[in-house]
């Protein structure tokens, strides 16, 4: 009994998770996406709670944009993180498909979204918005920045109940077998690479940016060096969990694409942080006259 509870317990756990929540009744026919997905759901959480936190912080004067604003703001976040994250898909990890064929960004049944291609697009939104709204870019900015994280969290949980983005072969205890990994059928046991990355990616850089958020004044003092914060804390959180990722695009200089792009988002963020504090020293000088 002993050895077979032993066997039990250090044999990898098959995953067996359904990507629905509700899935519809046959009778509906091959219709749609085929019911109410988890993936889908992640991202109206995400939107959620990013609504309520910068509601949150207009409340504690943190913020100068009412309801009216942020739901202003956050239309133009999810245009945004919808079509980056879909272009940003094709254009960086199917950049062969999509030479061939530009119309599989329209393929969203197939699925396929980037979080680096959801930063361009939350990017650009955020430059349109404050362009329409006649607002400051960076304190925008640095206030998107600060409701990101859960966004992500979710996003890697979602991905981790869909069974894919699994990590590379381990013996860990906690190791998962997912039945769309080549090596399933020998039962070669994976890590559970999206749940390290929604702690890394979403509620460690989330404890992290809040922190910087309310307990200094760089929202005020430094608009921007909260954005790029954000970006550097990210990257090296990618980064790190890249290395348990199995790579599902081929490398680039001998790393996986995941973490070049970080790299390069690594060194974006280090430029804002740049032009923060140039700006601030600017602006200390100005007014010292």
């Amino acid at each position: 009994m002993m050895h077979q509870i032993i066997d039990l317990l250090s044999s990898p756990w098959i995953h067996d998770l359904s990507p629905f929540l509700w899935k519809f009744p046959e009778a509906w026919g091959n219709w749609g996406p085929g019911g109410l997905r988890w993936y889908g759901l992640s991202y109206l959480a995400g939107f959620i709670v990013a609504y309520y936190l910068l509601l949150f912080a207009h409340e504690k004067n943190r913020s100068p944009y009412g309801k009216e604003d942020v739901l202003n703001l956050m239309t133009f976040q999810i245009l945004g993180v919808l079509i980056g994250g879909r272009i940003g898909f094709v254009m960086l990890y199917r950049t062969e498909e999509f030479i061939s064929d530009p119309l599989i960004i329209f393929y969203v049944w197939q699925g396929g979204m980037a979080s680096h291609g959801g930063f361009i697009g939350v990017i650009l939104a955020t430059l349109w918005y404050t362009k329409k709204s006649y607002q400051s870019f960076w304190p925008v900015a640095d206030l998107i920045a600060s409701v990101v994280a859960p966004g992500l969290f979710f996003g890697r949980l979602a991905n981790f109940v869909n069974g894919e983005l699994w990590g590379k072969t381990t013996n860990v205890p906690w190791a998962v077998l997912f039945p769309k990994a080549p090596d399933f059928a020998m039962g070669i046991g994976r890590h559970p690479s999206q749940i390290y990355a929604a702690f890394l990616e979403g509620l460690l850089v989330f404890v992290f940016i809040q922190f910087r958020f309310w307990k200094t004044n760089l929202w005020e003092k430094k608009p921007g060096r909260l954005g790029g914060e954000f970006l550097i804390s990210y990257s090296l959180a990618r980064i790190f969990g890249e290395f348990f990722r199995e790579p599902d695009a081929s490398l680039i200089l001998g790393i996986s694409r995941g973490q070049f792009y970080s790299l390069i988002l690594l060194i974006g963020g280090g430029w804002v942080i740049y032009l923060a504090e140039k700006r601030s020293t600017d602006s200390s000088k100005f007014s010292s006259k």
